[in-house]
């Protein structure tokens, strides 16, 4: 039998919550977005949220709420989902990359301020997996220098550093509620920020441009998206978010078995934790293989797992050697080396929260077999 590389947990909590929704007039901008932004600024201890249609959204409004647009440069991590990059390509400012560290996978704040010119306007940091960025580090440089800061919080949910939810941090943060996240609405993300303005900003944004208050449905005051989250997927986040904490044990106990069977396996190298996350919210499970393995190696170790049906995914490819990059801006292997030597030595093993202990099992075996 197949094992999938990740499965949203749906119960009839969910199906009834969407039901319910089908049985009103209301699909859109209604009480349950109205809740679920409730919900989710205290989730992440924020004073607003806004939700959106995806992750990716949401880092969108964040760029235009903060201004930054041609001109300006975004110190950001190579190691990611392309959407923490991309989002700044939207608005014409430019993407400046600064490695990671090779055990935390997140960016390496050490290195922050070497990239920082006069044209730098924000740093734009990710909690990659669910593992938190060395927050303390970023903000310190941040106020420095007067940059202001995002949290690409859309893996971690649930995870805090030093007692601090992830999604707390900089001016703004998103969250992301795709499939295979800790809770998902779909398709769905949320701007979470304790400055009213950039709430406001984004709200109408999300709404084709719309007044937030007093204005008529066909008045557009400025610049807009159809960013809207639908009632429907309202309603199914409300009935995941009241689940997060069960999500989490099950995913940390998922987690650990992992790591107990695959920690005295050689060349296999598993996920460790900063001393600074008192929480970890896993996203996926990454294991890294030794550098004696190359990525044709790893490809060929994907494969035979795939063959025994047992699906694994590529978590990340270093976004500057993405064909978009490379042509756009001149981006060539070696230029960020630790990120790069980890994209070609990761592998996503299966990892959901209904993952059966049997099943965790079956995946070590294979693995140990491929190496």
């Amino acid at each position: 039998m197949k094992i999938p590389l990740a499965r949203p947990s749906i119960t009839e909590k969910e199906r009834r919550a969407v039901a319910k929704v089908l049985e009103t007039s209301q699909l859109s901008l209604g009480r349950k977005q109205r809740e679920f932004e409730k919900r989710l600024a205290e989730q992440a201890g924020r004073k607003h949220a806004v939700v959106v249609n995806s992750g990716t959204a949401a880092l969108h409004l964040i760029v235009r709420a903060l201004d930054i647009g041609k001109g300006d440069e975004v110190i950001t991590t190579p190691f990611s989902f392309i959407a923490s990059s991309n989002c700044i390509l939207y608005e014409g400012a430019t993407p400046v990359f600064c490695d990671i560290k090779e055990k935390t996978r997140n960016i390496d704040a050490s290195q922050i301020e070497k990239k920082i010119t006069k044209k730098t306007k924000a740093i734009l940091a990710v909690d990659v997996f669910g593992h938190p960025a060395d927050w303390d580090a970023i903000l310190k440089i941040a106020a420095k220098h007067k940059l202001k800061v995002i949290e690409d919080s859309a893996e971690a949910i649930g995870s805090a550093y030093k007692g601090r939810p992830c999604g707390s941090f900089g001016d703004a943060s998103i969250f992301s509620f795709y499939p295979n996240k800790q809770i998902t609405t779909s398709e769905g993300g949320a701007v979470l920020t304790n400055l009213r303005e950039i709430a406001d900003l984004c709200r109408s944004m999300a709404n084709q441009g719309r007044k937030i208050e007093g204005g008529k449905w066909l008045e557009h005051v400025r610049l807009g998206y159809n960013y809207r989250m639908p009632e429907m997927e309202a309603a199914l986040g409300i009935a995941q978010l009241s689940r997060l904490s069960g999500f989490v044990r099950k995913r940390a106990r998922v987690a650990s078995l992992y790591n107990e069977l695959l920690s005295g396996v050689p060349n296999v190298e598993i996920p460790s934790l900063a001393p600074h996350v008192t929480k970890m919210s896993w996203f996926v499970y990454v294991i890294a293989l030794s550098k004696r393995y190359s990525r044709k190696n790893r490809d060929r170790i994907l494969e035979s797992l795939r063959k025994q049906s047992i699906q694994c995914g590529t978590y990340f490819q270093s976004i500057h050697l993405q064909p978009l990059y490379q042509k756009e801006f001149g981006y060539k292997k070696g230029m960020f080396p630790v990120a790069e030597s980890l994209s070609g030595r990761t592998i996503a093993l299966p990892f959901y929260p209904d993952l059966t202990a049997k099943e965790v099992v079956r995946v070590c075996s294979a693995l140990a077999r491929c190496l």
